[in-house]
């Protein structure tokens, strides 16, 4: 009962989350939260950076999917200390990844991918759980449990990708083919939930020329299907069934990515099959795999009762205000878009 209590309240809270972002993020006034100056030119304006609603739902994405990881390793008795050294030690990776693999992909130097940097965590996830139940579980006395970490790491991805795309919303990346040019079918089913952008600095815009368009709402439907995936997986998950809240994980978040990318009309790379889809199928393959390679004993029934010892400990408190801060500094500070600032006196006020 605690279970299900906690799962409707938070797919409350998802649900009335997603409902404002994607009623008011493709709004004009939402791409840029706030500008700072940061040098005089010689006009007497100053130049300044933008810093950009997409940093700051980022963040919000990274946290959420950190405290699912906390609270539903918490309910396996994982310490704050192994969950804190798996979180740190994916970010590590896999948030550099999203523009490394950005780069090599599209040939872009300032844009970020979701779909690479997913692929690297699933790469590289099972040999970070052994690696530290090895070097720093060993001397801790802790084992985080194989199977429950790679489930875990697959629910909170689930979630932290689909808060994500609010980001996406906001800055207008991530954009759907016009609906004009879809099929006939696809038009009636999508007509009514189909998205409209505004603000010429934004990615549809400047690199789609469609602003002010109807286009398939991809980042819609990728935040409530991905939402929707994890609220399920956390269910099976918080039941001891860890291998089923993996696959509906992955199966439905690389699921949707391969098909979604024939609804995007953003660029994804040359070919008629993007690497990004490559990267989802050989995701659902690889993530498969290594499943079936448990190391470890069998791992305990979850229990959420001792999780508010782990979420509200100061030192997890601190780990996801830290997280926030960095994620957003990262990925908030526009370089792709500019500012020109001025300043005076309100004369009818002195």
């Amino acid at each position: 009962m605690t279970d299900m209590v906690a799962l409707l309240v938070f797919a409350m809270a998802l649900a009335g989350y997603l409902f404002w972002g994607i009623r008011t993020l493709t709004g004009e006034r939402w791409q840029i939260l706030a500008s700072v100056p940061v040098r005089k030119e010689a006009d007497g304006e100053w130049s300044g950076v933008n810093l950009t609603w997409y940093g700051l739902l980022t963040a919000n994405a990274y946290v959420v999917a950190v405290a699912v990881l906390i609270v539903l390793l918490g309910a396996v008795r994982v310490p704050l200390a192994g969950t804190s050294a798996l979180a740190a030690a994916m970010l590590f990776f896999c948030v550099p990844a999203s523009r490394l693999v950005a780069r090599l992909v599209e040939k872009k130097a300032h844009t970020f991918t979701v779909g690479g940097a997913v692929f690297v965590g699933t790469v590289l996830a099972p040999w970070i759980v052994l690696g530290i139940n090895r070097l720093l579980g060993a001397k801790l006395g802790f084992h985080i449990p194989y199977t429950a970490a790679l489930a875990a790491f697959a629910v909170a991805y689930a979630f932290g990708e689909g808060l994500g795309r609010l980001a996406c919303l906001s800055f207008g990346c991530c954009y759907g083919r016009p609906l004009r040019e879809t099929p006939p079918w696809l038009k009636r089913l999508l007509a009514g939930f189909a998205v409209t952008f505004y603000g010429k600095t934004r990615k549809i815009a400047y690199a789609g020329g469609l602003e002010g368009e109807k286009v398939l709402p991809v980042q819609t439907l990728t935040a409530i299907i991905y939402t929707t995936c994890g609220i399920c997986a956390a269910f099976l998950f918080l039941k001891g069934y860890f291998a089923g809240a993996f696959l509906v994980s992955m199966l439905l978040t690389q699921g949707w990515r391969v098909f979604s990318e024939t609804l995007r009309a953003d660029y994804r790379g040359g070919g008629k099959i993007s690497a990004y889809q490559v990267m989802g199928i050989a995701g659902i393959g690889y993530g498969g795999l290594s499943f079936l390679f448990d190391p470890g004993a069998q791992s305990q029934i979850p229990d959420l009762t001792c999780v508010p010892a782990y979420l509200f400990h100061p030192g997890a408190i601190i780990l996801l205000q830290v997280l926030w801060v960095a994620i957003f500094l990262y990925t908030g500070r526009s370089t792709v878009t500019g500012a020109t600032l001025s300043f005076h006196v309100r004369e009818d006020r002195i």
